[in-house]
């Protein structure tokens, strides 16, 4: 006898039904029996068969889930590498072409945000870099009303436009490789920057010079804060034009009455950017990029050309170390400052004359020299040794009492503009390593340095010399007693 379960009361609530069919000698007998569900062994069983089932294809949903998110990804990513691949090889359809050695820069943000006034310009710009800028539409006035009085005052006027604009484009391709940064203006415009530009300087250069060239309403000559101006925006690294443009430009519109070069006006324009003292003789220098490199090499010029070789770096005791050292310090009338000389302990140190526009002058020779290319840091080098010499107010006091620091407003500030110049720097060749050598050594020695406090302490004053030597000449007589008494 065959005995077989039919599962139909599953899905019921209270009883689950089973029929049983007997099958007896080829015949069927159906019977009926009810159990409580949750008693019935079959239905047990069942509902572990579900959970198997339910459990299974929760598994195969997962599973399938997987896969598509792998096939997504793997589409994600090679969307992302071919559209990669796309950017750069578009970056590498540009023009990639960098100037050999340019020579007007941006100044980098790692410097020019300690004090970004010192790089920007008040009133004009000069170069494409600043130019169309609202700030400047004002003097862009000035520039077109100088150009001209240059133009009128040329023999052929009607011509003379036509020949400069013919010479500078001929150079404008050079010309826009001396800038290190792009420049967004096509040929044309960016002679016309030129032109105006240039011929504004040159100008410029000649009314202070030459006197009777200056017209009564002069919008430069006769307002003050107009040359203020111009000291700061004409030295700002940001705001040159190349040189052998100017020198294109001042040939061009040269007159007879008008003997002094280009370098000699500039010169005398900036008399007094380094010192109360006339500036010195124009010797000729070669290779000058613009404006503010024509200073720079001035001043290495004047110091017998590039300085120490030797690698190396040794610090320079600041000014109340010196003379507590018995180190003397003397203001010499050298044609550069950085001309320091160290002669039998004597430190002789030009004058440093202290105005609104040094800070802006200091800065954009500090960062022409850090951007272009083998460059020596000379005039960084400068900076570093100052910075060492001026640590403390007391410092630069000594300075000023001999008249190696011509003015300053505020001692406490002295120390941290010095500093701040120098941050974010890097000399690779240090100019006075062996000045520092000299002076450090005779630092060490001590009879200098006894000497100094002698000095100090007892001759400090005349009745503080009067007083010491009275007790010298009584110590001497008392000896001399002594001595005749035991003679006798």
């Amino acid at each position: 006898m065959g005995i077989r379960f039919f599962k139909f009361g599953y899905f019921s609530n209270i009883k689950t039904k089973h029929f049983v069919v007997i099958r007896v000698k080829g015949k069927k007998r159906v019977k009926t029996s009810e159990l409580p569900r949750r008693h019935h062994p079959s239905v047990q069983g069942s509902v572990r068969c579900h959970a198997r089932n339910n459990i299974n294809r929760q598994r195969r949903k997962i599973r399938k889930q997987n896969q598509n998110m792998a096939l997504n990804q793997g589409d994600s990513a090679t969307i992302t590498i071919e559209s990669l691949t796309s950017l750069i090889e578009h970056t590498r359809s540009h023009d990639l072409f960098i100037p050999p050695k340019p020579s007007i820069f941006k100044t980098p943000v790692i410097l020019s945000r300690h004090n970004e006034q010192a790089y920007i310009p008040d009133a004009f710009s000069f170069g494409p870099i600043h130019h169309n800028k609202p700030n400047f539409k004002a003097s862009e006035k000035i520039k077109a009303r100088y150009l001209d009085h240059l133009i009128s005052r040329s023999t052929s006027p009607d011509t003379k436009l036509t020949e400069i604009v013919k010479s500078i484009e001929a150079v404008e391709k050079k010309a826009r490789k001396c800038y290190a940064c792009p420049i967004d203006y096509t040929p044309g415009e960016f002679v016309r920057i030129l032109v105006i530009d240039g011929c504004f300087i040159i100008e410029l250069f000649r009314k202070n010079s030459y006197t009777e060239l200056r017209e009564v309403d002069d919008p430069i000559f006769t307002m003050s804060c107009m040359l203020q101006f111009l000291y700061h925006d004409l030295i700002l690294l940001e705001n040159q034009l190349p040189w052998m443009v100017l020198e294109r430009l001042f040939g061009l519109t040269m007159e007879r009455r008008q003997s002094k070069p280009l370098m000699q006006l500039a010169v005398e324009f900036f008399a007094n950017i380094f010192s109360s003292t006339p500036p010195p003789v124009v010797y000729p220098i070669q290779d000058i990029e613009h404006i503010l490199d024509l200073f720079r090499r001035l001043l290495i010029s004047s110091v017998g050309g590039e300085g120490e070789r030797e690698l190396g770096w040794q610090l320079m005791p600041s000014a109340t170390s010196l003379v507590e050292a018995g180190v003397k310090l003397r203001r010499s009338e050298y044609k550069s400052i950085l001309d320091m000389k160290f002669i039998n302990g004597v430190l002789e140190i030009p004058p440093l004359l202290i105005q609104e526009t040094t800070e802006t002058v200091f800065r954009n020779l500090v960062s022409f020299e850090q951007c272009y290319a083998n460059c020596d840091a000379w005039f960084t080098s400068y900076v570093v040794l100052l910075q060492n010499l001026i640590n403390t107010a007391k410092d630069l006091d000594i300075l000023c009492e001999n008249e190696i620091i011509d003015k300053w407003s505020n001692l406490e500030d002295a120390p941290q503009f010095f500093n701040k110049i120098y941050n974010n720097t890097y000399v690779k060749k240090y100019h006075y390593l062996g000045l520092c050598q000299k002076v450090n050594r005779y630092c060490q020695r001590r009879w200098p340095r006894w000497r100094t406090v002698l000095v100090r302490n007892y001759f400090n004053t005349p009745w503080s010399t009067l007083s010491t030597v009275v007790v010298a000449m009584l110590l001497i007589l008392l000896f001399l007693q002594t001595l005749y008494t035991i003679i006798k």
